[in-house]
């Protein structure tokens, strides 16, 4: 009897495992068709949503007579902004929340391009970036979509709060001014490959690769097959070639810089940054929206893209790699940090 429970709550549990997991499916399933439903721009009046944050602060700490007061001189306010059509210029809003793909240049090229059917010169676009680099050619694209609003004159400002380190800096250089929190990560030109080589431990349990390429160089350090000194030699070349184009970017919209000093692939932090040239000024992003609200007309502009379940489940596990990767800039900065 007792071995006849142990068996079936045993199957039970197999049971209820198997459930469970079809409804996390489910679960997740819905959430990414949710999340996918809507595709299209979408933009946000900054002014009014601080406008509303004060008076809900207001509301909260005022006597009901100095509510009434300040209600009645914001209806007057509001009536007359509708008579009257602002004079004040505008100032575009972009985030950019990079990954090792740079997959939000997808959103980016449309944020940008609606953005340049309106704008003028007297306007102002400002990116709240964080990216902390990846592949080469994807971020080089999305600098190339910022390169679009600096080549129509349109002021373009990037606020790095957090990282914008190698791809990331890539973009932010393109920028006509960089504003940096004091503890913000930015720098790290540079070019890196990492590959594993499992060739010896294919080698131990007798198993052959075998690879056929037309071309000398068409594939040199490979992760199965036995790596040469030519070719670690052929990808170092490839790899200072990058580091070049790199630095030629860098230059271009940066000429001050002292490439030699800081084309390392080192990083900085935002006051040491400073020093460099990697950055203009100090100063969060909060803190540059909180000065403009008042001389200009704040819209945050926001491309959303569909994407299939497939891909949603896929972004998943890139954004734990991502999560990792950020691990890995934390405990450098923490390491840093007198205990």
């Amino acid at each position: 009897m007792a071995e006849f429970l142990a068996e079936y709550g045993l199957f039970l549990l197999k049971v209820i495992t198997i459930i469970v997991g079809i409804v996390v499916v489910i679960i997740v399933a819905a959430s990414a068709g949710r999340k996918a439903s809507h595709e299209g721009l979408e933009v946000e009046d900054l002014n009014s949503r601080y406008k509303t944050l004060s008076d809900a602060l207001l509301k909260a700490v005022s006597t009901k007579d100095e509510q009434k007061k300040a209600a009645k001189e914001r209806k007057k306010e509001e009536k007359a902004e509708s008579k009257t059509p602002s004079k004040k210029p505008r100032c575009f809003v972009v985030d950019f929340k990079g990954d090792l793909k740079a997959s939000a240049v997808s959103s980016l090229r449309e944020e940008v391009s609606a953005i340049l059917d309106v704008a003028t010169s007297d306007d102002e676009v400002i990116i709240r970036l964080e990216n902390h680099g990846g592949i080469v050619h994807e971020h080089g694209l999305a600098a190339s979509q910022l390169a679009r609003i600096r080549d129509r004159e349109i002021p373009l400002v990037v606020c790095v709060d957090k990282v914008a380190a190698s791809g990331g800096y890539l973009m932010a250089c393109v920028a006509s001014k960089i504003y940096a929190a004091p503890f913000a990560i930015l720098g790290s030109i540079g070019v890196l490959a990492q590959i594993p080589n499992f060739n010896r431990m294919l080698d131990s349990h007798g198993v052959d690769f075998e690879q056929i390429t037309a071309g000398k160089y068409k594939r040199s350090v490979t992760m199965f097959g036995k790596n040469t000194d030519e070719d670690r030699a052929k990808l170092k070349e490839e790899l200072e070639d990058v580091h070049v184009l790199f630095k030629d970017a860098v230059a271009k919209y940066r000429p001050d810089l002292d490439l030699d000093k800081i084309a390392t692939g080192e990083h900085w932090y935002g006051t040491r940054a400073l020093e460099l040239g990697l950055a203009d000024e100090l100063k969060t992003s909060d803190e540059l929206l909180g000065e403009r609200v008042s001389s200009h007309d704040l819209y945050l502009v926001s491309y959303k893209v569909k994407m299939p379940l497939q891909k949603r489940l896929m972004a998943n596990v890139e954004s734990a790699i991502e999560k990792a990767d950020a691990a890995g800039w934390r405990r450098k900065f923490e390491s840093r940090l007198p205990r």
